[in-house]
């Protein structure tokens, strides 16, 4: 699979094959205490070629994403190429949207956007708290250097979860796949290509780091949404009759 690079200013003219990484040149000195070869590497979201992008620096209008997907799901504070045959799933709780999901053959994954402080990103002190969460619900999570950075990998009935993280000016991105153990690998390269292609929109507005960028729901989606919760509420009230 081949992965999204942007064009500069100079090559916007010249074909070229997509087939590079995020480089792992330049990475941030590694803890001695993780397993060997983990490091972290730094992104830049404005202007390097591999995104994902900080939207309020980079025109998303700039690039084409038609090799890769046919669609873009706008959630407001992110944008994300939808990978061609994957439909988008809300998950329900009792007081609406919990998450939102991008469902493909090998997999889903759940995409989710964070503030950050301006000083520094949030994601390699996230793994932490992600790993000994696991834990806590009897899982072993592993480390894995992804292109990124750190990824957390953990297995449960059958199934393999994966965690990836990217730091961007004010926010952190997060994608979870999951999906079988067999199909595990092909649904890591695509969370990769995924992010690869996203815009992050962190805006002006003041969230606490830590704290979710607002999601807004396509109309589409909205509907679905509000139909489903009406839905619900019907056979509450029926149920208390």
């Amino acid at each position: 699979m081949s992965w999204f690079r942007r064009k500069n200013a100079a090559a916007k003219n010249v074909e070229e094959e997509n087939t590079a990484i995020p480089d792992e040149a330049n990475p941030v000195d590694s803890d001695p205490a993780e397993e060997p070869g983990i490091h972290d590497v730094d992104h830049d979201a404005v202007s390097g070629d591999v995104g994902p992008f900080d939207g309020d620096s980079v025109n998303i209008a700039d690039c084409d994403f038609s090799d890769f997907s046919e669609a873009v799901l706008d959630l407001g504070s992110i944008k994300i190429p939808l990978p061609k045959d994957s439909q988008v799933q809300v998950e329900l709780g009792p007081q609406g949207p919990q998450s939102i999901h991008i469902v493909t053959r090998v997999g889903r994954i759940t995409p989710a956007v964070f503030a950050a402080p301006r000083s520094e990103g949030l994601w390699r002190k996230a793994t932490v708290d992600i790993r000994e969460s696991m834990r806590e619900q009897g899982l072993e999570p592993r480390i894995e250097q992804g292109p990124w950075g750190r990824e957390v990998v953990t297995e449960q009935d059958g199934n393999q979860i994966r965690l990836l993280g990217v730091d961007g000016p004010r926010w952190m991105l997060r994608f979870t796949a999951a999906g079988p153990e067999h199909s595990s690998a092909e649904l890591a390269e695509l969370s990769r290509e995924v992010a690869a292609r996203t815009f992050v929109y962190r805006g002006d507005n003041p969230v606490l780091a830590g704290n979710s960028l607002p999601v807004v729901l396509p109309e589409v989606l909205s509907d679905q949404v509000r139909q489903e919760m009406q839905r619900r509420a019907q056979q509450h009230q029926q149920g208390q009759a």
